[in-house]
């Protein structure tokens, strides 16, 4: 620990100094009597003392937590020699915050004895975060000494975004050759009705309809739709973030991203992942618990990172866009080479849906009149962005502070059963 003077100390000092001062320039002996307790406390303060082997550590009960939701942790502290007051802080990153427990105490040890103390912390926002740096200080029995130490070992928190509320999901046009939960309008083996025909050689036996068949000449069959499985590609835009006091467009982006890759991960989809743009990340379409983490990690990396480069879809390997794949876009509208990313991925015969982060909310118009001009002016620019999405056949849901999730997908399946898609 490193030994450092306090405060007490250098006032100790100057109270000796000036009386000695005080007694020689006076001629008065008992000034410097005045001053001989402080000057043998300063002598004790002085004389070098045993160094406190003290030991301390956050040790967390799990390494991966859902945001807003507290979790428990707790202090260990080991004291070699005893000290008589020891004062811990425990350094918390920004976002974490203890909320039941000392985040700071001060107490005695004992030579030889262990202490722990429980703490409750919680994560106010998503991300991955370091904790457990610790600031000690000792003092002596005097407090006219203190030895300080920082203790720098921490261990990684995961914070996973919240999931939102959503009781039905988007579904694709085409879904694939694999089992799912998706009906596929193809027909098939399978347990959906879809129409009768007629008995043909070959036909199981099992799939006559034998009411139907009574009231006509010949054998009919049940036809059914089979339950495919679909492919996901979840499309998120990083290149602006939107922030005013606690909420963040990006924020509520990799929120909804969560929220709708678990949902479609539990019907047994293929889910993928791109966060498109200062810093290219993709993760390829997988299923299963294991493709859940992956995919929640990899957001946890999301931040917005200033790039003046034009990117489009080609620099992206073809396997994470797989053919007839589901791609939903989740944007704040804010960046012309997103949207045009999103208007290449349509004209190539992908399925899009855009889901708009909408940030009107959290920008306010500079004071002025030239203010409230640009401000109406660059709402404009956003209602054409929205137009030109939708002439190429796009659903663009708007997403916002007091509509819900669900909410705005359902106006997505509104537009799609009625919207014919554009041809590019």
């Amino acid at each position: 620990m490193r030994r450092r003077g306090g405060p007490r100390l250098e006032g100790y000092a100057v109270v000796v100094a000036v009386s000695l001062v005080a007694a020689l320039a006076l001629r008065r002996p008992e000034l410097a009597v005045l001053a001989a307790p402080f000057a043998l406390v300063l002598a004790l303060g002085l004389r070098p003392g045993p160094e406190p082997r003290i030991e301390a550590s956050l040790v967390l009960d799990t390494d991966r937590v859902v945001e807003d939701e507290p979790f428990g942790a707790s202090l260990e502290v080991r004291a070699d020699t005893a000290v008589d007051r020891l004062e811990l802080l425990l350094a918390l990153p920004d976002g974490v915050e203890a909320i039941d427990g000392p985040d700071a105490v001060a107490l005695r040890v004992r030579a030889g004895e262990e202490r722990t103390l429980p703490v409750t912390l919680r994560c106010r926002r998503w991300g991955l975060y370091d904790v457990g740096q610790l600031e000690l200080r000792a003092r002596d029995a005097v407090r006219v000494v203190s030895w300080e130490r920082t203790i720098r070992r921490t261990s990684r928190l995961k914070a996973y975004p919240r999931a939102e509320s959503l009781e039905r999901i988007l579904p694709p046009r085409e879904t694939q050759v694999f089992t799912g939960s998706e009906v596929a309008r193809v027909k098939g083996d399978g347990i959906e009705y879809a129409d009768l025909r007629e008995y043909v050689p070959g036909d199981r036996l099992r799939s006559i309809n034998w009411r139907a068949s009574a009231r006509r000449q010949g054998f009919v069959v049940n036809e059914q739709h089979p339950e495919r499985n679909t492919d996901v590609v979840i499309f998120v835009d990083s290149f602006a973030d939107v922030r005013q006091g606690g909420r963040s467009t990006l924020d509520d982006a990799v929120r909804a991203t969560g929220t709708l890759a678990s949902r479609y991960l539990e019907r047994r989809d293929r889910v993928g992942l791109v966060t498109f743009g200062g810093i290219l990340r993709w993760l390829q379409p997988g299923m299963g618990l294991a493709q859940r983490f992956r995919l929640v990690e990899t957001l946890l990396e999301t931040g917005v990172e200033p790039t003046y480069t034009w990117r489009d879809v080609n620099v992206l390997p073809a396997r994470i866009l797989p053919p007839k794949a589901l791609v939903l876009g989740i944007t704040p509208l804010l960046d012309e080479r997103y949207v045009a990313t999103i208007a290449d991925l349509q004209a190539r015969g992908f399925d899009v849906a855009v889901i708009e982060v909408d940030p009107v909310a959290l920008v306010e118009p500079a004071p002025g009149e030239v203010g409230a001009l640009a401000y109406r002016l660059w709402l404009l620019d956003r209602e054409a962005l929205r137009s030109r999405l939708a002439r190429l056949g796009i659903p663009v849901a708007r997403w916002g502070e007091n509509v819900e999730l669900d909410a705005a997908l359902e106006g997505v399946r509104t537009y799609r059963r009625r919207a014919r898609v554009a041809r590019v």
